[in-house]
């Protein structure tokens, strides 16, 4: 897993993997969960992939959009 940049310095992401059609994102309570184009949509697991290399705006985009919030698979 790539860490996460948190150039706000208060994000609960630690680190997340990427792949073609998923996500994996690692908080630092050290729960782990995978989004994938089917349980998040496409659209929200791209614009997570974004976030992710940003390394900003990621938490807060899972936090804010239920679809996203509560599509993991695991």
């Amino acid at each position: 897993m790539e860490l996460y940049k948190n150039i706000s310095e208060d994000s609960g992401v630690r680190s997340f993997e990427i792949g073609p059609d998923f996500i994996e994102v690692q908080f630092h309570d050290g729960g782990t969960y995978l989004y994938t184009d089917q349980s998040a949509g496409r659209d929200n697991v791209e614009q997570m992939k974004r976030l992710a290399s940003a390394g900003k705006g990621l938490s807060t985009f899972i936090s804010q959009h239920p679809l996203v919030r509560n599509g993991y698979v695991r």
